[in-house]
Order: C-alpha cells, then sequence, then structure tokens
C-alpha cells in the first residue's frame, strides 16, 4: 500500500508527487501516456517562480532555451497594440521574468523532479478506475504499460488527471461555465516575426476586426510561435460547414497584425481544435481523495493562468496532504482546507476573464479612466492573485462591463455515499 496515488503527470501531479515524497511518503503517479508529449499552454506566469524555486528546478529553467517572458501585450480590433505590461512595473525581483515553454519538454522535465525525489512513475498506465469504499478513496484500478491491470492501494488519491476529471465525473462534480463556452484552433509556425529586446518573448493577444475572436501569439524555441485563436462556440464552430483549417485560416484573414507576424513563416502540422473547456469542480477534496490543476478546474486560455494554477494547486495540495499525515487526519475539511483560498485567487482570473470577453471593455480605456488600478492589474497578469491590490480593481471594472457572481465551493454532504 502506498501512501499518496497521483493520477496524471502533468504539472499539477508532478508538483504534488515531488512534494509529498521529499517529505518521506511513498508515492506512486500513473501517467497514461509516454512522454515527452505534446499540449498546448506553453506560456507561464511570473509567479510559477515561488513553485519552481521549492522544486527546485529554477536552475534547469535559467539554463534551458527557452524564451524569457517579460511581458503581456494587447492588441484591439484595429491592430493597434497597447502598452506593454511589464510585470517588473510592480515587481523589482527576478521572478518578474518568467518563460514561454514547449511542454513536451517542460512537462517531462518535471515529472523527472518528481522521480528524482522518490516518486515511482508509470509511464504508459491508464487508471481506469478510482476505487472507494463509501465515500472513502481507497486507490485505483489500472492497467499499466505491460496489458496487466492491478488494484493499487493508498491513503489518499490526487485526481490530475486535467480535463478528464476522472473523480469529477464519477462523483458528478464538474459544472461548466455557461458565459464561457468557447472553442480554439491552433497550431506552430516556425519564422515569425519577433520583436527586440526584453519584448522578444512577450506573449501577444490580438482581436479580430469583429472582436468575435482573438488570437494568442507566444513565442517559443527554434524560430517557433505557438498561434491559436479562440472564439464563442456559437460562432467558431457551430454553422459553419468549412474544416477546421479553413476557418482558422478565415479568421486570420480578420487579424492584420497577426497577417504581418506570419507573413513570411512555415505552419508545421495541422491545426488541432479543443472547445468546451470551461468549467469547476463543486468540491475539490472528499475523504482521502482531493483534486488538483485541470482536474479541478480550467477557467479560459486568455491569461495564461492553467499552468500557474496547477503547479499552486499542486503545491498547496501537498502541504495539505503532509499535514493529513502528520494529524492522521484525512478528511475532505483536511485536505482541502486550502481550497476557498485557491478559489478566491482563480475568481480574480476569472473576472479579469470575463471582462475581456464584453465587447464594450477595453484595458487601454479601463486605465486611462483608472490609472490607480493598474498595479492590480499587472499583479493578475503575472499571477499574484492573492495580492491586497487585486480586489480593489473590480469594483471600477463593474461600472464598465458585467462581474461574475462568486461560485463558492460545496460542502462536504454529511453521511454521503457513492
Amino acid at each position: 500500500m502506498s501512501d499518496v496515488i497521483v493520477i496524471g503527470g502533468g504539472p499539477a501531479g508532478s508538483t504534488v508527487a515531488a512534494l509529498v515524497a521529499a517529505t518521506g511518503r511513498q508515492v506512486q503517479l500513473f501517467e497514461r501516456e509516454q512522454f515527452p508529449r505534446f499540449t498546448i499552454g506553453e506560456s507561464l506566469m511570473p509567479e510559477t517562480y515561488w513553485t519552481f524555486k521549492r522544486l527546485g528546478v529554477l536552475d534547469r529553467l535559467k539554463d534551458s532555451a527557452f524564451p524569457r517572458k517579460h511581458s503581456v501585450q494587447f492588441f484591439g480590433k484595429s491592430g493597434r497594440g497597447s502598452t506593454p505590461f511589464y510585470f517588473s512595473d510592480t515587481n523589482p525581483h527576478e521572478s518578474a521574468v518568467t518563460w514561454q515553454v514547449l511542454r513536451g519538454p517542460f512537462d517531462e522535465m518535471l515529472l523527472d523532479n518528481a522521480r528524482a525525489k522518490g516518486t515511482q512513475v508509470h509511464q504508459g498506465a491508464r487508471v481506469l478506475e478510482v476505487l472507494f469504499e463509501g465515500d472513502r478513496a481507497t486507490g485505483v484500478r489500472a492497467k499499466l504499460a505491460n496489458g496487466q491491470t492491478r488494484d493499487f492501494a493508498a491513503q489518499v488519491v490526487v485526481d490530475a488527471t486535467g480535463q478528464s476529471t476522472l473523480i469529477g465525473r464519477k462523483l458528478k462534480l464538474t459544472q461548466p461555465e455557461p458565459e464561457l463556452k468557447k472553442a480554439s484552433i491552433y497550431t506552430h509556425y516556425r519564422g515569425g516575426q519577433h520583436d527586440e529586446g526584453i519584448d522578444e518573448g512577450a506573449t501577444l493577444i490580438l482581436h479580430t476586426e469583429n472582436r468575435d475572436s482573438w488570437f494568442w501569439y507566444i513565442p517559443l524555441p527554434d524560430d517557433k510561435v505557438s498561434v491559436g485563436v479562440v472564439g464563442a462556440i456559437s460562432y467558431l464552430v457551430q454553422g459553419r460547414r468549412e474544416d477546421a483549417q479553413t476557418i482558422f485560416d478565415q479568421e486570420l484573414a480578420k487579424c492584420r497584425p497577426m497577417q504581418e507576424r506570419l507573413q513570411h513563416a512555415e505552419q508545421l502540422f495541422p491545426v488541432k481544435t479543443t472547445k468546451d473547456f470551461s468549467y469547476r469542480a463543486s468540491r475539490i477534496a472528499g475523504e482521502s481523495w482531493v483534486l488538483v490543476g485541470d482536474a479541478f478546474c480550467f477557467l479560459d486560455p486568455m491569461y495564461s493562468s492553467g499552468v500557474y494554477l496547477a503547479l499552486k494547486s499542486g503545491e498547496m495540495a501537498a502541504d495539505a496532504i503532509a499535514e493529513a499525515f502528520a494529524k492522521g487526519d484525512f478528511s475532505a475539511e483536511q485536505l482541502g482546507g486550502f481550497g476557498p483560498e485557491l478559489v478566491r485567487g482563480m475568481e480574480a482570473v476569472r473576472k479579469m476573464v470575463y471582462a475581456f470577453y464584453s465587447k464594450d471593455f477595453s484595458f487601454a480605456e479601463f486605465l486611462k479612466r483608472h490609472p490607480e488600478c493598474k498595479q492590480g492589474v499587472i499583479d493578475v497578469l503575472s499571477g499574484n492573485l492573492f495580492s491586497e491590490r487585486v480586489e480593489p480593481i473590480f469594483g471600477p471594472m463593474s461600472e464598465v462591463c458585467p462581474m461574475p457572481d462568486a461560485v463558492p465551493l460545496t460542502p462536504q454532504p454529511s453521511g454521503a455515499t457513492l
């Protein structure tokens, strides 16, 4: 019997596995794929620095070829760019600079780090089911790379399965974000335009001329760039007979600055698509189980918060698990004690996402009217979600565009059984 089983080897799973294993606990991690593997979510937030430092991987990132990211810049429907939001404007520390990463080698680095700290890693191992006795998680049933199916027992099960949301689906916890029904179409290019100096690694967010969709532009190593378009499912996918590549090209034709950046670039692979990706679980933990990363929530690709929230939730869950073993308490209250604080930070990103999608909202106009909010906006863009400067920006912002109501976590139901 293991102390902890982690399902999923992405950033959230690797983080919780590494930190729990470092305390001397026996940890097994099951990852269905063989790393490295392709995924998107290449742009990091500066606040990831502190989790990287705790994991002991900062030097590897500093020595890597990943481009340095100093800022985010927005382009309106006119094609004119805003003044870049430089993270160092509110943070003089070296943590104000982060990285744009190829997720294959980046995720493999984090998984290798978990292994080096004592985690037993099973790749090519598909967890078929989380096992329960009543409402207490007791382990998993997994099909290993050799084809053998076995049951594995553990005191704590961590669901880090990303959008598969294994426990969330089993317990019917996952709830869609009804106002954020979006789709994305994306690919990589080689030879796209790179800016100079500290702007070379900037994330660019570019609206199309009708503001019905927007593009991301993320510089990567080896002269590559990640490019994707995001829009409402009803606009980008439904009612359009064209294939995904044609739709991508049609949207690109509506974004002049993106056309200019890609005019000499070569598309490296056929476009990929994903849709309906905004959701959250109503609970973050139960007896002997906890959700981390995208298994708990994914908001939107806007602001690049996904990897940061994966790392942060993994770190917070690891601390809750270590404390659970020290106390001998594996209740939902103990394992999910970090939930309200995590949700508070997520709500800040969620409100900024809603503002971005409001056609009446412009960051440039908002900050011209409310310059006192600039530091709070940069804090959100950098991932400093728990800063005292963040919450005060949403009062003035609500005067310009509607803000969503907060969605609190649902308490563990008493006497619940599966």
